[in-house]
Parts: structure tokens; sequence; C-alpha cells
């Protein structure tokens, strides 16, 4: 059964050490989209489609550079409004994947 909160992959790329993936978050959230790169095991860079801007632009700011085992323990299972996921919650889903 696939968990209704999941992130869909519509890209991922590798090129070089560099591997460059973007989801459709689900319904459940206000940004469509999260663009994302992580290189050697760190996010590199996160570019949120949608949602609270300045919100989503402070939880990419304090990703970039933290390796995603870490980015993933601070993000997963944060819940929006009672929605039973978030922004974050779909960043961390992404980088699982």
């Amino acid at each position: 059964m696939t968990d209704q909160f999941e992130p869909e992959i519509i890209v991922d790329e590798t090129v070089g050490s560099s591997r460059h993936i973007v989801v459709r978050n689900c319904a459940s959230v206000c940004s469509k989209a999260i663009e994302l790169v992580v290189t050697d095991g760190k996010v590199e860079s996160v570019r949120f489609m949608g949602g609270c801007n300045g919100n989503t632009q402070g939880v990419a700011a304090l990703v970039a550079g933290m390796p995603v085992d870490e980015a993933v323990r601070r993000l997963k299972g944060i819940n929006c409004g009672g929605r039973g996921t978030s922004c974050p919650d779909q960043l961390a889903r992404a980088l699982m994947k």
C-alpha cells in the first residue's frame, strides 16, 4: 500500500557526484514540488515551488550543506496544521527516497 503522503519523483538524474531530484508533493501541503541537489551525501541546494515563501526559503537555507541523514532526522514527522505532513516533512521524505 502506498503512503498517501509520499512525494512522487518526477526527475532523478545523477551528474558526476551530484544527484538532481524533483518531487511532486502530496496534495496535503501548500508547496507543489521540491527541487533538490544532493552531492556526496550532503544537501547542496533545495528550492520549493509554492508554499509559504519565507518559511520554505528558511528551511532550504538551514539544510544547505547538511548531511542527508541529519536533515531527515530533523524534518521527518513535522506536522502542519494537523495535515499529517508538512513541507519540511515532504523534503525529508524526498531525501529518504
